[in-house]
This record gives C-alpha cells, sequence and structure tokens, in this order.
C-alpha cells in the first residue's frame, strides 16, 4: 500500500497521505509513478513530510518541486521534516 507521494523529481522530501508509525517501511510512488521504500523514523501525521536523504542544514527543502524552506539542523533521511527543524523561506 502507498503511504506517502513525491510530485516533483527534485523534491527531497515525501508527504503521508495516512498517518505512519515510526519504525515502518513504507512504499512511496514518485512522479514517475515507480515506487520507492523508506524507513520512517519517527511517527507521521497525515499531510507531514518525511525527508527522502539526508538534509543538511541550511541545505533547501524542496517539496513539489518549489523551495518551501531550508533546515535549520541536520535531517536525517526518514525523519519528520516540519517547523521544528525547517525554517520558512522570504522573498
Amino acid at each position: 500500500m502507498i503511504k506517502a507521494l513525491s510530485i516533483n523529481d527534485m523534491d527531497n522530501v515525501i508527504v503521508a497521505i495516512e498517518p505512519i508509525t515510526k519504525g515502518e517501511i513504507i512504499k512511496y510512488k514518485d512522479k514517475k509513478n515507480n515506487i520507492k521504500e523508506i524507513e520512517v523514523l519517527e511517527d507521521i501525521i497525515i499531510y507531514h513530510k518525511i525527508a527522502t536523504s539526508d538534509i543538511k542544514q541550511n541545505e533547501v527543502v524542496i517539496k513539489y518541486g518549489e523551495h518551501i524552506g531550508k533546515a535549520v539542523i541536520n535531517i536525517k533521511k526518514g525523519t519528520h521534516v516540519h517547523v521544528h527543524n525547517t525554517t520558512s523561506e522570504t522573498n
């Protein structure tokens, strides 16, 4: 069962389409409908983001092909990406 989606090839996060429990190895679909797997390291609520690769401090977070912010700390692959570890970019 697919539990998350990636919309753009540039994305470094996926979006949960249902709640995910810490330790689950989930399947997600990329833009080309390829099925990929990732181990989720934290509980994730629906519609929240999960890092698909390690994101270093000050590195850009990309969702739907758009820069949505920067990491304020190092974010490990499989962890929750949200306001506790990112900052919004301003124009």
